[in-house]
């Protein structure tokens, strides 16, 4: 979770409703009566591709004089202070009273970032309560509707302004957290990749409704393989469906059933985002399943996004392809659109096949299989320096201020997926067009298709240079 979250606001105006939407789950009690919420409660957020913690302040009663002072401090100061952003809830149907005024009051002294939503407002309800709450000096309200879902995908616009600026942060504490992985593990980039064969390879087949999932899991579970578990040699519970392919065992996550929401406003392509997410991130390969007859729909796309975000391999699984009269201007124009399409993933593996027949499907694990060494990736030290000499001669970065900026040194921080550090005294002028032509020349000369690679810059000594 890359940024916190903290709804504030007098009681009753919808805080936990909202909280509880966002978390997918009724953590929160929601109630008429004011101060239901008596304490702070956390969780994990989705909305879109964004993941992010929330917090849902207690709610305050009416009271009067220092009493009612003291209280909202106690309740609103420390969420405040802890969080990235804030959000002001009012109840646009009640309109903005006094006590709203006191937390906007708040809030404008403080340097916490804020953004205004007008709750209750659905079909259009809560108008002139909305327009008074300009008055407030907050900014543009949004319009919501935390129990009908409405609003949803302006709040995502307005979350995702602030998510960028959080996210150059995270690039530093990514890298920290990845040097700190690897003195506690021992990384070396230098060893050679073994599998291990003890652990399952973890899959996840995720997709749009009706591009054949079930049956391609169908398949790939018949009865010529071999399965473990207590009953007809097959494990399905909550975790997933477990059984050996060529002696190697295999944990798929199973999300046939995945079905769009009915109540996620169309900006967010109406995808079941935590069923997704739940299964990428169980994952260290993911499938995503087109129909050969619609491919590349816009909800495709953005669970790609979401599996780069997540550094997972990826495999595509072209579905129906019986169905495909001219096979080979076909798979060029697939091959064509998904390297326009995902640039930041290039070089895709693509498994065309049909689930119903099962022709093709032979070539899915084996795919599978190639695109998880890929993911396990590693590279010496003195290979990606003497990479790293080559590529820059050709190309160098561009000057900044006139002055040339040098990269002196680079190393393999971790893998899963292959993470990167390039050293430089300027680091943070090295242009993110740089970078791109930087990790698109890793992915060509160590042939890592398919999956995300990291590359950080940092400025400073060569943390690697006491280790020689």
């Amino acid at each position: 979770m890359s940024f916190t979250v903290a709804i504030v606001g007098r009681p009753n105006v919808g805080k936990s409703t909202l909280f509880n939407r966002l978390v997918g789950k009724k953590l929160a009690l929601v109630d008429d009566t004011p101060g239901v919420t008596r304490d702070r409660r956390e969780g994990e957020a989705h909305l879109g591709d964004l993941t992010f913690k929330i917090v849902d302040t207690a709610g305050l009663e009416e009271a009067t004089g220092d009493s009612l002072e003291a209280r909202m401090r106690r309740g609103t100061d420390q969420a405040i202070a802890d969080a990235d952003v804030c959000l002001l809830l009012i109840d646009a149907r009640a309109g903005v009273t006094p006590l709203d005024k006191r937390f906007a009051q708040i809030l404008r002294k403080s340097p916490t970032p804020v953004i205004l939503a007008a709750n209750k407002c659905e079909g259009g309800a809560g108008q002139s309560g909305r327009m008074e709450a300009y008055e407030l000096g907050l900014g543009a309200p949004l319009p919501l509707s935390a129990e009908h879902g409405e609003g949803l995908g302006d709040l995502y616009d307005a979350l995702a302004a602030f998510a960028d600026g959080f996210a150059e942060n995270d690039e530093e504490q990514a890298l920290e957290d990845a040097l700190a992985d690897d003195e506690a593990e021992g990384f070396d980039p230098d060893a050679p990749y073994e599998p291990d064969l003890e652990a399952p390879l973890r899959i996840a087949i995720v997709g749009r409704p009706n591009v054949g999932k079930s049956t391609l899991v169908n398949q790939l579970l018949g009865e010529d393989r071999m399965l473990t578990g207590p009953e007809a040699g097959i494990t399905r519970d909550s975790i997933g469906i477990e059984w050996l392919w060529r002696g190697r065992r295999v944990k798929l996550w199973d999300t046939a059933g995945m079905r769009r929401r009915a109540r996620v406003v169309a900006k967010l392509e109406k995808l079941s985002v935590a069923d997704t997410l739940r299964a990428i991130r169980f994952a260290e390969v993911v499938v995503i399943v087109l129909d050969a007859s619609q491919p590349f729909e816009r909800q495709d796309l953005h669970i790609a996004d979401l599996v780069e975000q997540e550094g997972r391999g990826l495999l595509i699984a072209v579905n129906k392809w019986d169905t495909v009269t001219d096979t080979q201007a076909t798979l060029r124009m697939l091959k064509e659109e998904l390297e326009r399409l995902l640039p930041q993933i290039r070089g895709v593996p693509i498994v065309t096949l049909s689930a119903l027949t099962g022709r093709g499907t032979d070539k899915l694990m084996p795919a599978i299989e190639r695109v998880h060494t890929f993911w396990n990736a590693r590279v010496s030290t003195a290979k990606l320096n003497r990479w790293l000499e080559g590529t820059v001669s050709r190309h160098q970065p561009p000057a900044a201020k006139g002055r040339p900026v040098n990269l002196k040194y680079m190393s393999q921080v971790k893998s899963r997926p292959p993470t990167f550090a390039v050293f430089s005294s300027r680091a943070d002028e090295v242009p993110t067009s740089y970078r791109r032509y930087l990790v698109n020349a890793l992915r060509e000369t160590f042939d890592l298709p398919g999956i995300p690679i990291r590359l950080f810059m940092r400025k400073g000594k060569n943390p690697y240079a006491k280790k020689k």
